[in-house]
C-alpha cells in the first residue's frame, strides 16, 4: 500500500465507512483500532435508515438492506391495552430501513474492505498522542509514530483525551435510568415483522419495553431500568419469561447502558475531523446514531478527497463543521424531547405525557422521530432558490419537497436508481431546452472535479423523472457528490450554473 492520506481512527462501522468511500474517491486509507480485534456480538445499532443503506450500496456492502429485516407494523401500548398501530408497504428500490445487528453489518463491510486494496487495517494499534503542524498530523501509538496529511476521528464516545489533546469540549448530559438490552432467539408467529413498544407494562412498571424483530429469528428486546439495577441471570429470564411465555428461547447477547446527549464543540480542528460518536451521542429512540454517523463519513470522505485531489480549498473542510454540527444540533433537539416525553423530570412534563398516554393521542406520544437526513439548507455550499423553499421538518416518515439543501429524492430508473448517478462527482441535471454541450463547457472551466451532465429527458426519457422532481423547462439543477441538491436554478444560464457549482465546491 502507498503512504496514507488520511488516517482513520476507529474500526467502526462510521470508520469503516468513511474509509470505503475515501478508497472509492482513490485516496489511500490506514484505519486504526486499539482493540486486538472485531467484536464478533451484539445487536447495537440495528436500525438503518435508507439513506444509510443508499451510501452503503455505492461502496460494495449493498448485502445490509438485502439482509436487514423490514418490520411492517408498528403497535404502541399504554399498560395493558393497545393504543394504536400504524401499518406500512415499502415501495421503492431501498427499503424504508432495514433491522440488523451491528456485529453482521461490521461484518459486511469488513469485506468490503478487504477488496479494496487502497485500505489498510491495523488492530492493537490504540492512539496515545495526537499532533499536527502545517502539513500534516503525527499520531503516536505507545512507541509506533504514523503521520498522514489528514487523520478523521472516529474513535467512539471515550476518546476522551483525543478530543482533549485537540481542544475540544464534549458537554451534555447522561439520564439517570438505565437500559438492559438482551438479544434472543425465539420462535413468536406474528412477531416476525412488528416493532412493538410498551409504556408502563405490569411488567416493567413506570418504565418502558421496546422490542425489535430482527433477522433469522432474532429479536432485540430494550427495558428501561432504575440507576441501581444489576441484572442476574434469574433477572433476565423473569423479564424475557414475562414477554414471550414459556416458549424456549435463546440468549445471545446482552448488556447494560445509559444514555448521552452530548455534542463536541468543534467538529474540525485544523487537520483533523471528528465523525460519529466520536463527535455527538444522542438517546437510541429514533435511530439517530449510527444513521447520523454515516453521514458524518460521507460528508467528510468527499471533500477530504476533493481537497487532496486539488479540486477545491483546504477552506472546503470547514464546511463539514458546519454542516454536521448542525446536524448533530437538530438530533440532539429531536431526541432531547423524546426522553422528555419517555423520562419525564417534571410534574409538568409527567402530566403531559399522562394526559396523551391516558387519551391514547398518537399525535402527543413520543417515542422517538425516525432518523431523517439532514437538510442543508443553510449551508454555505448551497444556493438558495426563493421559488423552491425549504417547507420545514415534513409529518413522520415523509420527505420534503424537493429545494436546494435537501437530499435528491432517489428515483427508480430503467436499470438503476438516480442516485447511482451522483456518486462520481457533482451532478448537473437539466432540463428541456438547455445545451448540456454548453453548460458542460463553460462550468467545466470553474471546476476540475469530475462532473456529469445530463439531460433529464436522457436520464429517463419517460418523463416520470421530471414529474417526479417537479422539474420544469429551462430549470438546471446542481448535485452534491453526497446526493444533496446545492442548487436549482431556473431560467438558468451557463455562468449562473457554473457560480452555483464553484460555490458548493468552495471554488468562490
Amino acid at each position: 500500500m502507498t503512504e496514507p492520506q488520511v488516517i482513520v481512527v476507529g474500526a467502526g462501522p462510521v470508520g469503516q465507512t468513511a474509509a470505503l468511500l475515501l478508497a472509492r474517491w482513490g485516496v489511500p486509507v490506514l484505519v486504526l483500532d486499539r482493540r486486538p480485534e472485531r467484536d464478533a456480538a451484539g445487536s447495537r445499532s440495528i436500525c438503518q435508515q435508507r439513506d444509510v443503506l443508499d451510501v452503503w450500496a455505492s461502496v460494495g456492502a449493498g448485502r445490509v438492506a438485502e439482509e436487514g429485516l423490514t418490520w411492517t407494523t408498528a403497535r404502541t401500548y399504554y399498560r395493558e391495552r393497545e393504543l394504536f398501530s400504524w401499518t406500512f408497504e415499502h415501495q421503492g428500490p431501498l427499503p424504508p430501513f432495514v433491522n440488523i445487528s451491528q456485529a453482521r453489518t461490521e461484518q459486511i463491510l469488513d469485506a468490503a474492505i478487504a477488496a479494496q486494496p487502497l485500505i489498510e487495517v491495523r488492530w492493537g494499534h490504540e492512539v496515545t498522542g495526537l499532533e499536527q503542524d502545517a502539513h500534516g498530523v503525527t499520531l503516536r501509538c505507545g512507541g509506533r509514530v504514523l503521520r498522514a496529511p489528514y487523520v478523521l476521528l472516529c474513535a467512539g464516545a471515550r476518546a476522551q483525551a483525543l478530543r482533549q489533546a485537540l481542544g475540544v469540549a464534549f458537554d451534555g448530559e447522561t439520564f439517570g435510568d438505565q437500559f438492559l438490552i438482551c438479544d434472543i432467539k425465539a420462535d413468536l408467529p406474528g412477531w416476525e415483522h412488528e416493532r412493538r413498544f410498551y409504556f408502563d407494562p405490569a411488567w416493567n412498571p413506570g418504565r418502558q419495553v421496546l422490542i425489535h424483530p430482527c433477522p433469522d429469528s432474532a429479536f432485540r428486546i430494550d427495558w428501561q431500568v432504575s440507576p441501581h439495577f444489576i441484572p442476574t441471570e434469574d433477572d433476565i429470564s423473569r423479564k424475557i419469561r414475562q414477554i414471550i411465555g414459556d416458549r424456549e428461547y435463546e440468549l445471545i447477547w446482552r448488556t447494560t447502558y445509559r444514555f448521552h446527549s452530548r455534542l463536541a464543540s468543534r467538529m474540525r480542528v485544523g487537520r483533523v475531523l471528528l465523525a460519529g460518536d466520536c463527535a455527538h451521542l444522542v438517546a437510541p429512540f429514533g435511530a439517530r446514531g449510527l444513521n447520523s454517523g454515516v453521514p458524518d463519513a460521507e460528508n467528510a470522505a468527499w471533500k477530504l478527497a476533493f481537497v487532496l485531489n486539488g479540486w477545491a480549498p483546504e477552506e472546503l473542510l470547514e464546511t463539514y463543521h458546519d454542516e454536521r454540527h448542525a446536524a448533530a444540533r437538530e438530533n440532539l433537539e429531536v431526541t432531547a424531547a423524546t426522553m422528555r416525553f419517555l423520562a419525564p423530570r417534571t410534574e409538568e412534563e409527567r402530566a403531559r405525557r399522562r394526559r396523551a398516554l391516558d387519551a391514547g393521542d398518537a399525535a402527543g406520544i413520543d417515542s422517538g422521530r425516525f432518523a431523517e437526513p439532514y437538510w442543508y439548507v443553510d449551508s454555505p455550499l448551497t444556493t438558495p432558490e426563493p421559488g423552491r423553499p425549504f417547507a420545514g421538518r415534513p409529518p413522520r416518515g415523509t420527505s420534503p419537497p424537493p429545494a436546494p439543501g435537501v437530499i435528491l429524492p432517489d428515483v427508480p430508473l430503467a436499470g438503476g436508481r438516480l442516485r447511482e448517478l451522483c456518486r462520481e462527482g457533482f451532478l448537473l441535471l437539466l432540463g428541456e431546452m438547455c445545451d448540456s454541450r454548453l453548460f458542460a463547457q463553460v462550468v467545466g472551466k470553474v471546476i476540475t472535479a469530475p462532473l456529469a451532465v445530463r439531460e433529464l429527458a436522457e436520464v429517463d426519457g419517460t418523463g416520470c423523472l421530471a414529474s417526479e422532481l417537479g422539474a420544469v423547462p429551462g430549470e438546471a439543477w446542481v448535485v452534491r457528490p453526497d446526493a444533496h441538491i446545492a442548487a436549482i436554478i431556473p431560467h438558468a444560464g451557463p455562468e449562473t450554473v457554473a457560480a452555483a457549482v464553484g460555490r458548493a465546491a468552495r471554488l468562490i
